[in-house]
């Protein structure tokens, strides 16, 4: 190979180049992101950045000594892929001949019909995102967050923190059912009503009032939420649209195997935007989650650089944490399949549970809540087992 592209510069897109370059690859590279920004750490967006104890260079992914020696085109899309020939068409009218091309355009904020010209609205996935909500909450004020996954969670935590009035909706009954079941999704939401945040459950979002600048966050069973600030934390959809047509197949995000090659010879994919073939779960999974993005481009390299199937190491369980309210969450695993869920240290009410889900004997997941030092102990047993 003379030319690869690696489409997205987040930390996938960074862990593809730096795996190319490990690998022996001595070729031209190609990084394309559509943000001016050089790969940033996106975790702290939500927390430390928002509350200012870490700066922009602190983000940095790149150390200052380091030299990948590839040519970076900042603040361009690709907006097309022709498939025949691996060409990339990118939005300031250049394409880009390759011989291997790795995809890592990651995922995009979902954002709320009619919110876009109002001002005070705000989602949160990028760093320009997280300077225009920094901003604003530094004004005080009330603030309603939409959704109570772990971004929208953190930021409740961290406006409390800097003394804004907070209130959290949520459609689901229970937050974070999906990631770690109802039980403890209900254990971990629970931080919010401990200090003293308002948390609107089972109820949907129907709108939002005001003319130039948002005034309220209006339900679906007729109430209204009075809002100075609001952020939508609904969720994140793949940045695959411009691959319609390119022979790459797609299916919530680009469908590719354990390997992470896709349906197009030469093509791979790392990152939110993958959905990697799971052996265990017989199944496609798109995980968004900062450790898969940092590990899984290796294997996908070696794939896109030896040209055939590559039988990786078994992928660790996915792994992700979340920092609220002085609490240290972390969890490993699929809650999704358990038929059990027990405490096995600390309690509920303390807020310092470490839960393990289980099918039948087998564990599948582990939740830590300010439980380092068993959580790890734990996750490591679960990656020790076999697939």
């Amino acid at each position: 190979m003379r030319t690869v592209a690696v489409v997205g510069a987040s930390l996938a897109g960074l862990s593809a180049a730096r795996a190319l370059r490990g690998q022996g690859y001595d070729g031209r590279l190609v990084v394309i992101g559509d943000e001016l920004h050089r790969p940033y750490d996106r975790p702290p967006l939500s927390k430390e950045f928002l509350v200012g104890t870490m700066g922009e260079r602190d983000l940095a992914l790149e150390t200052d000594d380091e030299d990948l020696g590839a040519e970076w085109l900042l603040g361009v899309r690709a907006t097309a892929l022709d498939g025949a020939d691996r060409t990339l068409r990118l939005s300031d009218a250049r394409t880009v001949r390759t011989d291997g091309i790795v995809l890592a355009t990651g995922a995009a904020a979902r954002t709320l019909p009619g919110s876009a010209n109002l001002a005070g609205v705000h989602t949160l996935r990028t760093l320009d995102d997280a300077r225009a909500l920094r901003d604003e909450l530094a004004l005080g004020g009330r603030l309603v967050v939409i959704g109570a996954g772990f971004v929208g969670a953190e930021v409740a935590s961290t406006a409390h923190a800097l003394g804004l009035d907070v209130t959290v909706v949520e459609a689901a009954p229970t937050p974070l059912a999906g990631p770690l079941g109802p039980a403890m999704g209900a254990v971990v939401s629970g931080l919010h009503t401990d200090h003293g945040v308002r948390l609107r459950c089972g109820v949907g979002v129907k709108g939002l009032s005001g003319e130039r600048r948002v005034e309220a966050v209006l339900l679906d069973d007729g109430s209204s939420v009075p809002a100075d600030i609001v952020v939508v934390g609904v969720g994140a959809r793949p940045c695959v649209g411009w691959l319609d047509g390119s022979g790459v197949a797609l299916d919530d995000g680009v469908k590719c195997g354990a390997d992470g090659r896709t349906s197009l010879t030469g093509v791979v994919a790392v990152g939110d935007c993958a959905a990697w073939y799971d052996p265990g779960a017989g199944a496609h999974r798109r995980v968004e989650h900062w450790t898969g993005a940092l590990e899984r481009p290796a294997a996908a390299v070696t794939a896109l650089l030896t040209g055939g199937a590559v039988d990786p190491a078994p992928p660790r369980p996915p792994y992700f944490w979340s920092d609220q309210y002085g609490v240290k969450i972390q969890f490993a695993g699929h809650a999704a399949g358990a038929d059990s869920v027990t405490v096995e240290a600390g309690s509920a009410d303390g807020r310092d549970v470490l839960a393990v889900y289980r099918r039948g004997d087998t564990p599948l997941a582990v939740l830590g809540m300010n439980q380092p030092r068993l959580f790890t102990r734990l996750r490591r047993q679960l990656a020790a087992r076999p697939a």
